[in-house]
């Protein structure tokens, strides 16, 4: 029965912080690579961050320096610190399970219900 659990969403002003959380089970965790994607209303889902199975990590342009992603193998947690929020940011953040492919992140097999995540200005 595998489960991934986000939480840590709200509504916050420009300038705050969140962080996300990612709870998984049901799967060998540590075998899969883990990634955060988002999506705002009326527009299609993007990539964020990504972080593999030996904790390196990439990021997207607009998170670099902002945002930090990592995980807990020990518990079976994905974390993602987001600071200096700004309004671009609100959406539903998801978490999501795959194996690396050609040195990113790919093949999801894993997806979780998603968190809300509103910054106002």
């Amino acid at each position: 029965q595998v489960q991934l659990v986000e939480s840590g969403g709200g509504s916050v002003q420009a300038g705050e912080s969140l962080r996300l959380s990612c709870a998984a089970s049901g799967y060998t965790y540590s075998s899969y690579c883990m990634d955060w994607f988002r999506q705002a209303p009326g527009k299609q889902r993007e990539w964020v961050s990504s972080i593999g199975t030996d904790g390196s990590t990439l990021y997207a342009e607009f998170a670099k320096g902002r945002f930090t992603i990592s995980r807990d193998n020990a518990r079976n947690t994905l974390y993602l610190e987001m600071n200096s929020l700004k309004p671009e940011d609100t959406g539903m953040y998801y978490c999501a399970a795959g194996r690396p492919r050609g040195g990113r992140c790919l093949g999801y097999a894993y997806w979780g219900q998603g968190t809300q995540v509103t910054v106002s200005s």
